[in-house]
């Protein structure tokens, strides 16, 4: 059987780590309106206050990003992205709030932009609206859909854009599903196309990163696509840091970061049991050291299950 993949998380580090290439990829005609001398500026964190103001069904891999404009009539433009990996029938509503609410805190342009990574080639919400006796609301937002690049897979792996390479991983662990020996191999192919196609080492880190936490395996397999990706770095002599070394120094720092966030909690608010010690058990490196930094803040346990819920 399959891991059940993780779509969230890998999505918000790669959107944030390679942002340009993002909307390049995704929404060319929106990239070529950015002034890319000023630095996009992440403001997630803003974001989630919102989302406490009012809870619209559950979210995936929100990202809020300021940037500037080149065209001078507008100093800044707020842009609100979403990655939804299931059908969701309050996803259009749920954009039409959130662009209302960013609208009402920032007076400023906002843009949505919703990227589709479901299974439904009919689902393709761009749009809500509402009418009642005359009063009527129609708001329309850019959408993606990951499937339609299916069609051109040629396309896509002839393209030096990183994200091609994330939105083939993207396919293929959907479609993988039930299938670990396809999706070890769909892996290793992605994997060494990192290699070929001239990558900084570190955007090549990088993107393994996502591979790996989205391309989940069976231990056994896991260990199998180990030593073939060894094996081909020792081949085309660019061993930077072998899976092997990487996901042994990632689980330690992950266990280490793990104990001491228990010892934190379990000082603050005594020993933790049942569900909120399974959530904090699967939290990733980089989610335990935001949670070490937001438990500060912390003043009751219903803060922390807040917390964990968002």
């Amino acid at each position: 059987m399959t891991p059940n993949a993780e779509f969230d998380s890998p999505w918000k580090s790669i959107i944030e780590l390679f942002f340009r290439a993002f909307m390049q990829f995704y929404f060319p005609a929106i990239e070529a309106e950015i002034d890319w001398t000023y630095p996009p500026k992440f403001l997630d964190q803003e974001l989630q206050k919102i989302v406490r103001d009012g809870e619209m069904g559950k979210r995936y891999a929100d990202k809020l990003v300021q940037v500037r404009t080149i065209d001078g009539k507008d100093a800044l433009v707020i842009c609100h992205i979403e990655v939804q990996s299931q059908q969701e029938a309050i996803f259009p509503k749920r954009m039409l709030f959130y662009n209302y609410r960013l609208d009402d805190r920032y007076n400023c342009p906002i843009v949505s932009l919703a990227i589709l990574g479901d299974d439904s080639p009919h689902w393709r919400p761009n749009h809500y609206e509402s009418s009642r006796w005359g009063c009527s609301i129609h708001f329309e937002f850019p959408m993606v859909k990951l499937l339609d690049y299916a069609a051109d897979w040629d396309a896509l792996e002839t393209n030096d854009n990183p994200f091609a390479i994330v939105t083939m991983a993207h396919l293929k662990t959907k479609e993988t599903h039930n299938n670990p020996e396809s999706r070890k191999a769909w892996k290793f192919r992605l994997t060494t196309m990192l290699y070929k196609r001239g990558y900084k080492k570190q955007d090549i880190l990088e993107l393994y990163n996502f591979l790996d936490f989205m391309m989940t395996l069976p231990e056994t397999l896991s260990q199998e696509f180990d030593h073939e990706l060894e094996a081909f770095e020792e081949t085309q002599k660019m061993k930077y840091v072998t899976t092997i070394e990487r996901r042994a120094e990632a689980r330690g720092e992950a266990k280490q970061a793990r104990s001491m966030v228990q010892r934190q909690l379990a000082r603050r608010f005594g020993e933790l049991q049942g569900p909120i010690e399974d959530q904090i058990s699967s939290l990733s490196i980089e989610q335990l050291e935001s949670l070490g930094e937001a438990l500060l803040d912390f003043t009751s346990i219903e803060e922390l299950i807040h917390w964990l819920e968002d």
